[in-house]
């Protein structure tokens, strides 16, 4: 019988392996687990992916594309704004971002979060910071766009944590003092 050539294949994969960690968590990962649930045969896993580290690196790369996304679509961002507009725009990203599935943000830190105990993502989970630093570097400093990136994640696992509500008022308030120096 011929193998069937299946370009799709690794996506497929990184996909399931993302269901089974937002069903399971990080723990209920193997090679066999998302063969089943990718449907494939349990050698295209060990294929595409040597080691279950290799795995937990592409689908971290793929979530961290989620918020960066955001930030390089704001039309707000697109151009020069001020200290109160910047703020205000990164406040209106954050509550748009927790307004949508609340699952997929704890996936992504789950995810992030995991690279405190497995070094091999530590580099995947800084390019997210990296990549946020430099577009927010357009419109400030880049110890202030640093700042900034620090605080909305800080917020994101506040929330996240205590099961609280966003409170954009209170962001846009700890934005603004960052953006001002401060004052």
């Amino acid at each position: 019988m011929a193998r069937r050539y299946d370009p799709g294949r690794r996506t497929k994969i990184i996909d399931a392996a993302l269901r089974v960690i937002a069903a399971d968590g990080i723990s209920g990962l193997s090679h066999r687990t998302v063969a089943a649930e990718a449907d494939v045969p349990l050698g295209s896993t060990t294929y595409h992916f040597g080691s279950l580290d290799e795995l937990l690196v592409a689908a971290l790369r793929r979530c961290n594309e989620n918020f960066v996304r955001e930030l390089r679509g704001s039309e707000a961002l697109a151009g020069p704004v001020g200290s109160a507009g910047l703020a205000e725009e990164l406040t209106r990203l954050l509550g748009r971002w927790f307004a949508g599935e609340r699952g997929a943000i704890e996936l992504e830190y789950e995810l992030y979060l995991a690279a405190l105990r497995r070094p091999a993502l530590r580099p995947v989970a800084a390019e997210w910071t990296e990549e946020a630093v430099e577009l927010l570097s357009r419109h400030t400093d880049p110890q202030t766009a640093r700042a900034l990136v620090a605080l909305m994640d800080g917020v994101c696992l506040q929330v996240l944590l205590t099961g609280g509500a966003f409170d954009a008022p209170c962001t846009r308030e700890m934005l603004a003092r960052i953006v001002d120096g401060g004052a």
